[in-house]
């Protein structure tokens, strides 16, 4: 058989509220048994020790904690609809999420695949107490109900469209449900699979049919294999395993907690009663597995056996196991079973079993059994080549095969054998040898509300203290691991205290956490700004270059194309390295100096996922952006820059540069006055620069300076953009015909035309126009925000333009663009881009994150696991009693972390478990008004089981709260019921205003309907 990976793994057992903790109970071999919880069933009132009818013999068992508690909100699921749902519905897709998490998988990125879900389940008894209360029997009763449903409902909310099957094999359902899921990856049906159990014990009557049956273990513990076994005590867990194929697995680079060789199942037959084992069916079922997975049985080293502790189940399985493994002279293979930790999990136990046995080859030690220090001596373990673990097992690193029984009490048997992972597991298998990495990490973390992304910054916070691992491979497994949620929260750090403290800084700060926060609504649209002359300075971009691999590559690209055509090494100068600090400052270097710069920056984005949607360039700044729109060549710019830069450096000095603070159109009357100045630069309304002889300047100068209007000299080598550029023009002219120029492929906003060019090349005319042309560089910006720019990413050596877009102005309130400056100051470095792309990720865009680490951080490494909210409590209204009615049920436990807003209720408010509604919504962003409006709210309220207080205009129907069309035809009847005028109104006229509340109550309004009694005040 193809091996098959276990990637991810999650659950949730007595005692073990998650798999570290239950790794920890096995470890110190933990008890999880203890009374039964009031919220279940009044022990008391159905036991009797004598196990007489209609009781049971104990008042103990293993239960999981918190199984009311349910993170609805997280789901979008109504408060209604979470009441009515099993809470093994619940369990089960909390469980899957993290398990999806775990496999360094983002859960929504499965949507759509055609991922497999299977689930091991064998109890209903949600079921017995709702079904049969037939006058409440509801649409979500329905739903909420039915083995079918708790796979089904991991397929629906995360998308995925494999198979999706629930297995009731009675206690190998759990492992049954890995077997199908294995072969359906061996089929090439599934490329990912989901296998799991669960089991919620909710009713006292599988206890009573033990009890009645002789099976029942007193004080409600198994003791597998034990002189001490005394029956079966009953315990609830749930379990999920991701599963891939080893190969797919090891390619991704994902890491593999163990590989299962080989599944096997078979049913007892005929045999000495349907609930009784079948030793030679077990012999038949371990020996296929062994086959399939290709081992002998002396390469088992150990095997998590069935191990119930009754007396005929513990003899038959030894039985079998000692057929194969009775030869195994000296080395006997060990045995164990996890219900001794938590009691028999029924429907769940397959999956607790694979789970333990994947987390021992993981971890490379089998944890002893508990209660094997008293083995029973009638097995005769030894004789059968067998051994109970009274101590933990080391395992070797590698090579290591384990075996694993789940036996069905109605005879379907199931046997896998698991190895430990391969030593190239965990490893990217396809390594780029692209260069990599920014001295910083970016930590992404998304999560459906605010309340929530604090609640886990705080649990990944304590998660990253708790482990020394480098902060880069814990950036990269956020970035492809926290995705998909509508608030995205994103921070640099550059080693793991820098990320555990500003994690925990942003939990404490309402105000922080708003900025390091964003709730992108759309597709952004990047602009990247490249600067012009002007804005260089000595080791520009020198800590940029010094932490980035990727921009160091691309700057020496630039450098490269440059060198035959400047001679000198313009990297080197610009840097720093030369010695000669002033040449960045001679336009000879200055203008391929930047162009080095921007092109290296623009390129340097674009691979990290980066890509501008529109381009501005001021002055030289359009060489790099042409560059990067497909317009021009990278060689191709560089013979220009460099030409334009020399030419430029060739005339002699004497011009000038004036910034004015006036509009254009006031300052062309004294300009056409002196023929050796022009308008230079338009920056803005009230922002123009004159250039040209300094005499003439001072005349213009003097003139303003009587009127009051504000001037500042520029200090520049020549009068750039002036007439006096026109003895360079033709031979410039002569060189750009050489070099051409084309239509670009990503908008440019030119600050030639100061517009977009709109099919236009930029072509050797154009570049030749460029040199003596105004920079109409507000015209090209004021285009570029009407075209809807949202994100203004500053392109060059220091922030310059971000200032003259803002004080444009114009910008309609509420869509102000973003402005992200890759260099904030002359000392920037690595970290100062990881922060432009972290503010770029929050604003929407979507990295290449491979891009922003070192190959060596590119390996996955274990986050904490989704931490969901436990405020909205949902248990049955009825419980078992003996009384004649039925029992209230017993208060939930004080919640710890009170929260505030959309997702939970009023902080400090002590709730009960729901059997109905209400989840509160708290939404402070207005109300509904009018009775219509009024009715309106009731009737989303009741379907929902939302109370109308909360309920506010804005909330949308399907996202926010959960509805579907069974709902909506509800609501319909709701609706019917409080207003008139909707006779004629179907269901299908309805749908397309459900967008949100308001739209429903609009389109209620647009259709006159009114509320008995009540009269509609319009204006």
């Amino acid at each position: 058989m193809e091996p098959i990976a276990i990637v991810g793994i999650d659950c949730r057992f007595p005692g073990a509220p998650d798999t570290r903790a239950y790794w920890d109970l096995l470890l110190r071999s933990g008890d999880g048994v203890g009374e039964v919880p009031r919220l279940r069933w009044e022990a008391k009132e159905f036991h009797a020790a004598a196990g007489s009818p209609g009781h049971t013999n104990t008042t103990e068992g293993g239960f999981v904690s918190d199984p009311d508690a349910f993170d609805n909100e997280f789901f979008t699921i109504s408060p209604r609809e979470a009441a009515a749902m099993d809470p093994q519905q619940r369990l089960l897709l909390q469980c899957a999420w993290r398990a999806v998490e775990d496999a360094g998988v983002a859960p929504h990125r499965l949507a759509g695949s055609d991922t497999g879900v299977f689930v091991g389940v064998m109890g209903n008894e949600w079921a017995q107490l709702h079904l049969t209360d037939y006058d409440n029997v509801t649409a979500q009763i329905g739903s909420g109900n039915g083995y079918c449903m708790t796979a089904n409902r991991v397929s629906y909310h995360l998308d995925l469209k494999g198979p999706s099957l629930a297995v009731d094999t009675a206690c190998s359902s759990s492992l049954v449900a890995v077997h199908l899921a294995v072969n359906s990856l061996l089929s090439g049906e599934s490329d990912v699979a989901l296998a799991g159990g669960v089991n919620v014990a909710l009713t006292p009557a599988l206890s009573i049919f033990y009890t009645q049956a002789g099976l029942s273990a007193p004080d409600g513990r198994c003791k597998p294999f034990s002189a001490d076994a005394d029956g079966i005590g009953r315990g609830e867990g749930v379990g999920v395993v991701v599963l891939r194929r080893l190969k797919d697995a090891v390619a991704d680079g994902q890491r593999v907690y163990a590989v299962i060789r080989g599944t096997a199942v078979n049913q007892d037959g005929r045999s000495n009663g349907i609930t009784a084992p079948n030793r030679w069916a077990q012999q038949d079922v371990l020996a296929a597995a062994y086959r399939r997975a290709g081992v002998a049985a002396s390469d088992i080293t150990f095997t998590e056996g069935h191990g119930t502790g009754t007396t005929l189940g513990d003899m038959m399985e030894i039985k079998a196991l000692g057929h194969h493994h009775a030869g195994r002279e000296g080395k006997p293979m060990a045995l164990g079973s996890v219900k001794g930790n938590l009691g028999h999990t029924e429907g769940a136990a397959g999956i607790a079993g694979l789970i333990k046995v994947a987390l021992a080859l993981h971890h490379r030690v089998v944890p002893a059994s508990r209660f094997a220090a008293k083995e029973n001596p009638g097995l005769k373990l030894r004789e059968r080549g067998l051994r109970l673990l009274k101590a933990p097992l080391r395992l070797p690193a590698t090579g290591v095969v384990a075996g694993l029984s789940s036996f069905g009490m109605g005879g379907t048997n199931a046997h896998a054998v698991l190895e430990s992972a391969p030593a190239a597991a965990g490893r990217p298998a396809r390594l780029s040898g692209a260069p990599g990495g920014l001295a910083a990490a970016v930590f992404t973390l998304t999560a459906p509300g605010v309340n929530s992304l604090r609640r886990n910054l705080l649990a990944q916070a304590d998660a990253a203290a708790a482990r020394r691992v480098p902060v880069g491979a814990l950036g990269w497994t956020s970035n492809h691991v926290k995705g998909g949620h509508r608030y995205r929260f994103a921070v640099s750090a550059a080693d793991a205290a820098q990320l555990v403290t500003r994690l925990r800084e942003a939990a404490a700060d309402d105000d922080l956490l708003a900025r390091l926060t964003a709730a992108p609504t759309g597709r952004p649209r990047v602009a990247f700004l490249y600067t012009g002359q002007g804005s260089q300075y000595p080791a520009m971009t020198a800590g940029l270059y010094r932490d980035s691999g990727l921009y160091r590559s691309f700057l020496d690209e630039a450098d490269a194309a440059l060198l035959p055509h400047t001679g000198t090494s313009v990297r080197d100068l610009l840097l720093g390295r030369s010695g000669d600090l002033d040449a960045i400052h001679r336009t000879q270097w200055t203008q391929p100096a930047l162009f080095a710069v921007e092109y290296a920056m623009g390129r340097t984005l674009a691979a990290l996922g980066v890509r501008p949607d529109m381009l501005v360039g001021h002055s030289v700044g359009e060489y790099a952006a042409a560059v990067i729109a497909g317009a021009l060549p990278l060689d191709g710019a560089a013979r220009l820059i460099a030409a334009r830069g020399a030419l430029m450096q060739e005339l002699p000095e004497g011009g000038g540069m004036l910034s004015v603070r006036a509009a254009r159109e006031s300052l062309e009357e004294r300009v056409a006055a002196e023929p050796s100045v022009g308008i230079a630069a338009v920056n803005g309304p009230q922002a123009t620069v004159l250039s040209g002889d300094l005499a003439a300047l001072e005349r213009i100068e003097a003139g303003l300076t009587a009127d009051g209007v504000r001037t500042r000299r520029l200090t520049v080598s020549h009068a750039f953009h002036s007439p006096l550029m026109e003895p360079v023009v033709e031979r410039f002219a002569a060189l750009a015909e050489k070099v051409g120029g084309g239509v670009p492929a990503i908008p440019v906003y030119s600050t030639v035309r100061g517009r977009l060019l709109d099919g236009d090349a930029m072509n050797a005319a154009y570049w030749t126009e460029h040199i003596g042309a105004p920079v109409l560089f507000a015209d090209a910006a004021a285009a570029l925000l009407d075209d809807g720019a949202s994100h203004l990413v500053e392109t060059g050596p220091r922030p310059v333009l971000s200032r003259m877009v803002r004080a444009l102005g114009g910008a309609r309130p509420g869509s102000e663009p973003v402005h992200v400056t890759p260099v904030p100051a002359e000392d920037a470095g690595g970290q100062d881009l990881a922060d432009a792309l972290a503010a770029l990720y929050r604003g929407g865009v979507d990295p290449d994150w491979d891009a922003v680490y070192e190959e060596r951080d590119r390996v996955p490494q274990q986050l904490a696991a989704y931490a969901f909210s436990d405020q909205h409590r949902y248990w049955a209204a009825r419980t078992p009693s003996r009384g004649s009615a039925p029992r209230p049920v017993a208060p939930a436990p004080e919640s710890t972390e009170p929260e505030r807003g959309r997702e939970t209720a009023e902080a400090g408010e002590n709730r009960q478990p729901q059997s109905g509604a209400v989840a509160v919504l708290n939404v402070s962003r207005g109300k509904a008004e009018g009775p219509v409006a009024l009715a309106a709210l009731e009737a989303v309220g009741q379907v929902g089981g939302y109370s109308s207080d909360e309920l506010t205009p804005k909330l949308r129907l399907y996202e926010d709260l959960g509805f579907d069309s069974v709902m909506v035809m509800e609501l319909k009847t709701r609706l019917d019921e409080r207003l008139t005028g909707l006779d004629s109104v179907t269901v299908q006229d309805l749908l397309p205003r459900l967008a949100t509340i308001g739209d429903l109550v609009s389109f209620l309004h647009e259709i006159d309907a009114a509320a008995p009694g009540h009269e509609e005040r319009t204006a």
